[in-house]
């Protein structure tokens, strides 16, 4: 279904979110257009409108006239999205970071790098809502998701993820309350059951796709019993552990939840995250997981994952040196041994979530597509079907079995 523009995104409000975001009450907002910011199956936990703001201001004793882009991320405000998404408290988590968490570890990297645009407005009823930089016209853009990312790409990427995870570092030490803050991620025991039925029916749906791949029957056999236990796997892969080396991670690290900047020969030189509703505070492992299982080309995470690996290290080390941490960054063997106790977050990675990655733009569903085919216990995924997806997962199968992954 299309979004439809609120009526109360107009520019009483707009003029109310710039002058507080702005500090500058002389605003007055000549004209808005409005538009969605997000194609379906983009997003499934918010509504997100681009605004285009005309809009004039008192400076030196004259006025100016000025455009500014921005993004309104609005909380679902009916139907069983709103309830699950209220339950989830992602909302909640993102206002967080946006205002506080971000803003103080971003102070921490500029004017060098960014992790984040700036959140701009928050609103915490009728509806829940957030007011965040747009950061197309600052020059970034989102890479393609189907693809996977090149070498290059992916460099920027896991040395901004190492920076964001070493900044967190940094803010925690100095406000240890900041670690409760994000307790949940995607897998917690708190979240409501809706949240564990999409893992167990994506599952059953792999396991019988799977059975029709060429000698891939006692795989789908195996598969097929892990659904009811997929859940508290991911639970347990992702739990917080104090003899580990932790961070805030970004939680929902893929290629659409980040954007890239590129030069005049289309090389990508700047790398920033977006969309911050899953954050949680355990181990890196989580971030580095779910980014590989998800987000490079084949070719890169065949190749090139060692490269990753030690760009990652190298510029966690340098950035916790460089913000004086106190905290020992992780040795090699520290991190690829936390790395091998949660292999099981990387498995449910590959079966759940890059399938949804591939799929083809017109095989796309919306949440309440899938809702309504959880509802009947029937839920697909085309991109269990996709053959790129397929290609990978003969070889990933194989190896999560040898890992004794698929054993319950």
């Amino acid at each position: 279904m299309a979004l439809e523009i609120p009526t109360w995104l107009n520019l009483c409000f707009m003029e109310k979110t710039l002058r507080k975001s702005e500090n500058d009450s002389s605003i007055q907002v000549i004209d808005i257009i409005s538009k969605p910011a997000t194609n379906k199956g983009d997003n499934y936990s918010s509504d997100m409108v681009r605004v285009i703001v005309e809009y004039s201001r008192d400076q030196s004793g004259r006025k100016i006239t000025e455009k500014k882009s921005i993004i309104v991320k609005i909380a679902p405000t009916q139907g069983i999205r709103k309830d699950i998404i209220a339950q989830l408290r992602v909302f909640n988590t993102e206002m967080l970071m946006m205002v506080d968490t971000l803003d103080k570890m971003n102070k921490l990297l500029e004017p060098k790098y960014r992790l984040s645009g700036k959140g701009m407005y928050v609103q915490r009823d009728n509806p829940n809502l957030l007011v965040i930089e747009d950061l197309v016209p600052l020059g970034f853009r989102m890479a393609c998701r189907k693809a996977g990312l090149d070498l290059p790409h992916c460099i920027l990427a896991i040395r901004g993820l190492a920076r964001f995870h070493a900044t967190s570092v940094a803010v925690c030490e100095k406000e240890p309350n900041q670690k409760q803050m994000y307790s949940r991620g995607i897998f917690s025991s708190e979240h409501p059951p809706k949240m564990g039925e999409f893992f167990i029916l994506s599952i059953k749906h792999l396991a019988k796709e799977m059975a029709n791949w060429p000698e891939f029957k006692k795989y789908s056999e195996k598969v097929a019993k892990l659904a009811d236990h997929i859940y508290e796997m991911g639970i347990e892969a992702s739990k917080f552990s104090e003899d580990d080396f932790n961070v805030i991670n970004h939680g929902d690290c893929w290629v659409n939840n980040m954007m890239f900047k590129y030069n005049n020969d289309g090389k990508p030189i700047g790398h920033i995250f977006v969309d911050f509703q899953v954050c949680v505070y355990t181990s890196p492992a989580v971030d580095l997981l779910y980014f590989f299982s998800t987000s490079p080309s084949p070719d890169v995470i065949e190749n090139n994952k060692d490269i990753l690996f030690n760009e990652y290290r190298s510029t966690l080390s340098a950035t916790m040196k460089q913000l004086d941490c106190k905290t020992q960054p992780p040795t090699k063997e520290e991190l690829n041994a936390s790395m091998k106790r949660r292999a099981a977050y990387e498995m449910i990675a590959s079966f759940t979530v890059l399938p949804i990655i591939l799929i083809d733009k017109n095989e796309v569903k919306d949440f309440d597509e899938i809702n309504k085919e959880m509802n009947k216990d029937d839920y697909t995924n085309p991109g269990h079907k996709n053959e790129t997806y397929k290609k990978i997962m003969m070889k990933r199968v194989p190896i999560y079995d040898e890992w004794g992954l698929l054993d319950v």
